[in-house]
């Protein structure tokens, strides 16, 4: 399958760059039509679909539990990525299977890089790549707070009919969002600074543990995509059985079989830890459930994090 993709995903960008250069499409959508969005991530989407409510159509093309690491574009997204007026995607590398599509689809389209200009004295450094920062800019509201303003004034320039409307929504959704980061900070504060420790299958949660006052510790690196060995799961470990640590958690969008090793090895040297309970972390949840929203997810995680830890 892997050769596959390979093989295919050029013939496929061909055909893209090809179609979209009959039509090169940066300006404004045209009166009387439609808005049609298209982002990467279901976050993102999240984010437009409050920003534009009923007035544009939104869509992304990562669903519930997948990991935007590892995701590979079906020709179905290729075919939604062309079709699109405006492309938004996270960018830092966080699609970084995507990347070489996004890049051409660039020339010819408006894409957005939804955390590229955030202020970078707010921004974690990536070990993963050089000179880049850590792409989970979502787990700090306040900063997520911040790629909703700059989505908000990308969104009204591309569809300046809707602009009144877009900023209305956005100031409705800063404020939800406020209350949101208000209500994480308060929290996780609730748990003894002795036992705030957050420890997952792979590192997304830097930028809330930055944000919320919470030690985090993951299994992997920013990105799914680098493998832990036996040297890992030995050093995170040894750290669980000398901080006396009551809980770790799975995330969604990644397989439990790292942290499953973890709570093995704990336990073969005595000490009884548990799995917490899943957290969303590259993905959304199913649409319909609380994780389903952005606020939902932040919501639910806080939950299970204090719950588990206290």
């Amino acid at each position: 399958m892997k050769r596959f993709y390979t093989f295919l995903l050029p013939l496929l960008t061909s055909f893209i760059v090809a179609g979209c250069a009959q039509t090169i499409d940066k300006g404004p959508v045209p009166e009387g039509e439609t808005m049609y969005v298209v982002t990467t991530t279901g976050i993102l989407a999240d984010a437009v679909q409050h920003i534009t409510g009923d007035a544009a159509r939104v869509e992304g093309v990562m669903g519930s539990g997948v990991d935007p690491h590892l995701y590979k574009a079906t020709q179905g997204d290729l075919q939604k990525l062309t079709d699109a007026d405006i492309i938004i995607y996270n960018g830092l590398h966080l699609e970084g299977k995507m990347g070489e599509v996004l890049a051409k689809l660039d020339r010819f389209k408006t894409v957005v890089a939804a955390a590229e200009n955030l202020p970078k004295d707010r921004m974690l450094p990536s070990g993963d790549y050089a000179d880049s920062y850590d792409p989970h800019v979502w787990f700090d509201v306040s900063l997520w707070q911040e790629v909703v303003k700059h989505l908000s004034t990308e969104l009204q320039r591309k569809d300046p009919k809707n602009a009144e409307l877009y900023a209305r929504n956005t100031d409705d959704y800063l404020q939800e969002l406020e209350e949101l980061h208000a209500y994480t900070l308060q929290n996780i504060a609730t748990v003894p600074a002795q036992q705030r420790t957050l420890i997952t299958a792979h590192d997304a949660f830097g930028y809330f543990g930055k944000a919320y006052n919470i030690e985090v510790r993951g299994l992997q690196g920013l990105s799914t995509v680098s493998e832990f060995g036996l040297q890992d799961v030995s050093s995170l470990v040894n750290f669980i059985v000398n901080r006396k640590i009551k809980a770790v958690f799975v995330e969604s969008s990644v397989a439990p079989k790292a942290i499953e090793a973890v709570v093995i090895g704990c336990r073969k040297k005595d000490h009884k830890v548990r799995i917490g309970g899943t957290l969303y972390s590259d993905a959304l949840g199913e649409e319909g459930t609380q994780a389903g929203t952005y606020t939902g997810m932040v919501r639910h995680n806080v939950n299970s994090i204090v719950s588990a830890l206290k």
